[in-house]
């Protein structure tokens, strides 16, 4: 009996270990990124430097789907993680430190500052200049390779890049990319896309059509939020387009004219920050909505195994 009651003990001690994990940790927190496979790890590419040489913001397209990386703009660093892509984290209680270690001008310096103004606003992320001390920060850089991020924290230096001017003549395409750094995949990749609009595969660029993958429906979550054609992580119509014809139609026609915007968030992306970093309130208090109840938190006692190993103690010590 004395055996039986360690061997429990234990197994709830480990228990109560993973429902304690940091914030950080959260499993239900990150989208599992594993549907992308190999294809995120990518060196920047000068290629994409030169055909964004080309785009100006007349375009149809937005500078960040001229990339060759996963999904135009996702690139993980070789060494992240052990190559466990899925792996990332969040930023433990919202706070990101950053710097910015780019050649820019003033007023791409000015659109930076301008979206991390956005976010300080209308979410409860909070950039904050990189200390010496802080050992998982993003580095805020402009060579000549394009708009990219990494998704989600993955720790140690992380780079953003915004190659001016074209990834910053917009404000949205730097509050595209941060909003990939903090921890969100593209809205045409969620998992239930096809009943709101349709991919015509026959107008996409041969060799990108894995950038119109879904990802897994049970690995990633909208925080309850409808498909959203307005979102900034939406594309354009034409993207990765080799015809100039659209490859994503909405099923709604209304909505066209919506997908792609760069002029910053949607209510449905503020949702989504402040749900998943856990400050609903943030939201309600923008738009004079309701804070959405969270029900990813870990309530006490909330893990079943624990409800049972409670059990099992209770019954060992208590019977007669």
């Amino acid at each position: 009996m004395v055996l039986l009651c360690f061997s429990v003990l234990m197994f709830l001690c480990v228990l109560r270990r993973i429902q304690a994990l940091p914030l950080d940790y959260d499993a239900d927190s990150m989208p599992d990124l594993s549907y992308l496979g190999d294809r995120v790890y990518r060196n920047p590419s000068l290629e994409t430097g030169k055909l964004l040489e080309e785009w100006n913001a007349t375009s149809e397209l937005n500078p960040e789907e001229l990339g060759e990386y996963a999904e135009g703009d996702i690139v993980f660093p070789k060494k992240g993680r052990n190559g466990l892509v899925s792996q990332t984290a969040r930023w433990p209680k919202g706070v990101i430190p950053y710097e910015i270690n780019g050649n820019f001008d003033s007023d791409s310096l000015n659109m930076i500052n301008r979206a991390i103004n956005i976010y300080h606003k209308y979410t409860c992320i909070k950039f904050r200049k990189r200390t010496a001390s802080d050992t998982d920060y993003l580095t805020i850089v402009n060579t000549h390779t394009g708009c990219w991020s990494s998704v989600g924290r993955i720790g140690g230096k992380q780079e953003v890049n915004l190659q001016s001017p074209s990834c910053t003549t917009k404000v949205g395409t730097p509050v595209h990319e941060l909003m990939h750094a903090v921890g969100f995949l593209h809205e045409q990749n969620r998992a239930e896309r096809d009943d709101f609009v349709s991919i015509a595969w026959q107008n996409i660029r041969q060799g990108h059509e894995n950038n119109f993958d879904k990802a897994d429906e049970d690995k990633t979550t909208g925080y309850g939020v409808p498909y959203d054609y307005r979102s900034v992580m939406h594309y354009s119509s034409t993207a990765f387009s080799v015809n100039g014809r659209k490859t994503i139609i909405p099923k709604d026609a209304s909505k066209l004219e919506k997908m792609g915007q760069r002029d910053g968030f949607s209510k449905g992306d503020l949702t989504k920050i402040n749900q998943m970093y856990k400050c609903p309130e943030k939201t309600a208090e923008i738009t004079g909505s309701k804070p959405t109840p969270d029900t990813t938190e870990n309530k006490e006692n909330s893990n079943p195994l624990i409800g049972v190993a409670q059990g099992i103690l209770g019954w060992l010590f208590h019977r007669k």
